[in-house]
């Protein structure tokens, strides 16, 4: 392997050696990844590599991305190393105590965002609890698209708290965002008109079996859902009915073939179904509920 202060100036031979180097390294996705990387660190586009292959790099910008395919090859996250994730079009910064955000997550936002609208322009706002909320993606995305929507934001974990106050002031959602340490809905005052949470739902001997990218530097705590991954859901289905507006409404994001198991847990709880939701890979990913002491 070459050295990263061995490296070509112009782009595309930058694109051709980061290629080469995460293949060598067994990543999955190698010329994906290389362009990701190559276009944070030189600020250039995926037309540029198209159309000028040879546009000079400055130095200083190949070796940091030539530095960045070295941790990526060592098994970083991309998104880790830039520091940041997109998620329903918000920037979101990471830290050691976030979940990164993924795409299977928007499903839920979809779900449930039409509700959000819909509440907001019948009561003049929609007062939503977003529990576990680590980066703020599911709140944040909702904060967004809903401008008298507003938000608290529980999480366990105080760096992650923090995390979600700095992504909601980088968003412009500061004054609509109330973080709160809690452990579910522990201390958690007042109704609100839609309660959304995506929980750990791994069980605990199958995070032994996740990529290493996740097991290594996603927060197990963010992981964990206890033996059999459902935990969480039966603490959020015992309490979040008492926690509802008259017509408030509950939504989770599930593992793909836990559908019929939360459906159960929370019909004990007074639940029905109104809605699920499947991924781009049209898996089972989300549930919205009402609540028969809302309905």
């Amino acid at each position: 392997m070459q050295r990263a202060d061995q490296s070509s100036g112009t782009l595309g031979a930058l694109l051709d050696e980061a290629r080469l180097r995460l293949a060598n390294s067994a990543v999955s996705d190698p010329r994906l990844e290389a362009r990701l990387i190559v276009e944070h660190f030189t600020e250039t586009t995926r037309t540029d590599a198209i159309v000028t292959p040879e546009k000079a790099i400055d130095r200083a910008q190949a070796l940091a991305a030539l530095a960045a395919v070295e941790e990526r090859a060592a098994g970083r996250p991309v998104h880790r190393i830039f520091g940041f994730r997109e998620f329903y079009g918000l920037k979101l910064s990471l830290s050691a105590a976030t979940l990164e955000p993924r795409p299977d997550t928007e499903t839920l936002v979809d779900l449930v965002l039409p509700q959000v609208r819909r509440t907001a322009e019948t009561k003049g706002h929609c007062r939503i609890l977003d529990l576990g909320t680590g980066t703020g993606a599911i709140a944040l995305a909702l904060l967004k698209e809903v401008a008298n929507a507003e938000a608290v934001a529980t999480d366990i974990s105080s760096e992650a708290l923090a995390t979600a106050t700095r992504n909601a002031d980088i968003n412009g959602c500061a004054a609509r965002f109330t973080p709160l340490r809690s452990n579910w809905l522990e201390g958690i005052d007042g109704r609100f008109d839609l309660i959304v949470s995506n929980p750990p739902y791994i069980s605990s001997t199958e995070l032994e079996t996740l990529p290493r990218e996740v097991r290594v530097h996603d927060p197990l705590t963010a992981l964990d859902g206890g033996p059999d991954g459902l935990a969480p859901y039966r603490r959020i289905a015992a309490d979040a009915g008492s926690h509802l507006t008259e017509e408030g409404l509950a939504a989770v994001e599930i593992g793909y073939d836990q559908r019929e198991a939360v459906t159960a847990i929370f019909a004990g709880r007074g639940f029905r179904v109104l809605k699920t939701a499947r991924d781009l890979g049209d898996r089972d990913r989300a549930i919205l509920f009402s609540h028969e002491q809302s309905a």
